[in-house]
């Protein structure tokens, strides 16, 4: 297996934990994951050019990031 389809895998059970933690525990904490869980992901869709994917996951790691600065 690649190192970006594991990386993928990890990012997507990252994410659904990160909405967990977004939801009962803390949004900051939530968005540092979401943000983490993103970015590992993306190499695996921009290797498959799936583009519509690598561009909705750089809108949501602007969202994250924003999070995390205010």
């Amino acid at each position: 297996m690649k190192i970006d389809v594991t990386a993928r895998i990890i990012g997507s059970v990252l994410a659904i934990i990160s909405y967990f933690v977004v939801l009962h525990v803390s949004a900051t904490l939530g968005a540092m994951m979401m943000l983490v869980s993103d970015a590992i992901s993306v190499p695996y869709f921009v290797r498959t050019k799936s583009w519509d994917v690598v561009l909705m996951l750089a809108f949501l790691l602007c969202i994250s990031s924003s999070k995390l600065v205010a």
